[in-house]
C-alpha cells in the first residue's frame, strides 16, 4: 500500500515575516513602546490630570508626589501632563516631516532608479549635495532663514531627511526593475507609470518601511534638539526639547524637570529603533532564510 506524503505547507511572505517579527523580543518591545506612545498622544485629554499650560504658582517646583506624579515646573505646571501632551508635538512633527520627505525623496529616488541615464545623474548629484550637510545643521540653517514654529520646524526636518529616502528608494528600485515579472509586464505593453506603481514600488516596500521607522526616531531626536535650542515649537507649548532646556538651570534642585521629558524621548526613540531593527530582520530574505 502506497502512502502519499502530504505536501509541505507553504507560508505566504507576509505571514512568514509576521512570524519572524513576533519571534523577536526586541520587535515586540519596540511595538509595545510605540503603541503606548501613540496611544498616550491620542488619548492625552483623557490621560493628562491637569492642563499642560495652566499656571499654578502655589505648586511651583514640587517633586514627585501623589498629587503630581512627576512633580511641577517653575510655573507650577504638572510635568506628567506636559510630557503626555508633548508626545503629540513630537509625533506630529516626526510623522508629517517623514511623510513629506518620503513623498519628495521617494519620488525622486524612484525616477532615478527606474530611468537611470541623465535623470539618475542629476537627481543623485543634487542628493549628494544635501547629504554633505549634517541633517540637524541643515535644519538649523533653514530655521534661521524661515524662523521657528511648528510648520517651519516640520518643513526643515523634511528637507533634511528627503535625501536619505532618495538613496534608499533608488537602491530598492534598482533591485526590482530588471525582475522577470517587470520584463513580462513591459512585453505586454504596460506603461512606465503602471510598472512603477503596480510592480516595482510595491516589491521595493520592505527597505522603505524599515527606513520610515528609523527616520521617525531620527526626526523625534531632531525635533527635540531644535526645540532645546529654541528653534522649534514656541512656549508655552509642551515640547520635550523645550522642557529639557527649561529644567537645565534646576538640575540640582528639581532634576525631574529635565529627566521626565528626557526619559520620554529615550523610550520613544528606543521603541522606533527596536521596531525598525525587527522589521529589517523579518523583511530581509537574506536574514530570515
Amino acid at each position: 500500500m502506497t502512502v502519499l506524503a502530504r505536501p509541505a505547507r507553504v507560508q505566504s511572505p507576509a505571514r512568514r515575516a509576521a512570524r519572524l517579527f513576533f519571534r523577536s523580543p526586541g520587535g515586540v518591545i519596540g511595538l509595545l513602546l510605540t503603541v503606548l506612545v501613540v496611544a498616550a498622544s491620542l488619548l492625552a485629554p483623557h490621560l493628562a490630570p491637569y492642563d499642560p499650560v495652566g499656571y499654578m504658582p502655589v505648586d511651583r517646583m514640587q517633586g514627585p508626589s501623589l498629587r503630581h506624579l512627576l512633580g511641577t515646573d517653575l510655573y507650577g505646571r504638572d510635568l506628567l501632563s506636559r510630557v503626555i501632551y508633548g508626545s503629540r508635538i513630537s509625533l506630529s512633527v516626526s510623522a508629517i516631516s517623514v511623510a513629506l520627505a518620503l513623498a519628495v525623496g521617494g519620488s525622486l529616488g524612484a525616477l532615478a532608479g527606474y530611468y537611470l541615464g541623465w535623470v539618475d545623474t542629476v537627481i543623485m548629484r543634487v542628493t549628494d549635495i544635501f547629504l554633505a550637510f549634517p541633517a540637524v545643521l541643515l535644519a538649523i540653517a533653514l530655521l534661521a532663514f524661515l524662523g521657528g514654529g511648528f510648520w517651519n520646524l516640520t518643513l526643515a526636518i523634511a528637507v533634511a531627511y528627503a535625501a536619505p529616502f532618495t538613496r534608499v528608494v533608488r537602491a530598492a528600485v534598482l533591485r526590482t526593475r530588471d525582475a522577470m515579472y517587470v520584463e513580462a509586464s513591459t512585453a505586454l505593453g504596460a506603461t512606465d507609470r503602471r510598472l512603477l506603481w503596480r510592480h516595482v514600488l510595491p516589491n521595493a516596500a520592505g527597505p522603505v518601511l524599515v527606513e520610515i521607522t528609523l527616520r521617525l526616531a531620527y526626526a523625534i531626536l531632531a525635533e527635540a534638539a531644535l526645540s532645546f535650542l529654541g528653534l522649534g515649537t514656541q512656549p508655552p507649548a509642551p515640547a520635550w526639547g523645550q522642557m529639557i532646556a527649561d529644567g537645565r538651570p534646576f538640575l540640582e534642585t528639581n532634576p525631574w524637570m529635565s529627566i521626565s521629558p528626557g526619559l520620554a524621548i529615550m523610550l520613544t526613540v528606543l521603541g522606533f529603533n527596536l521596531l525598525g531593527d525587527a522589521l529589517r530582520d523579518a523583511l530581509d530574505p537574506r536574514l530570515n532564510r
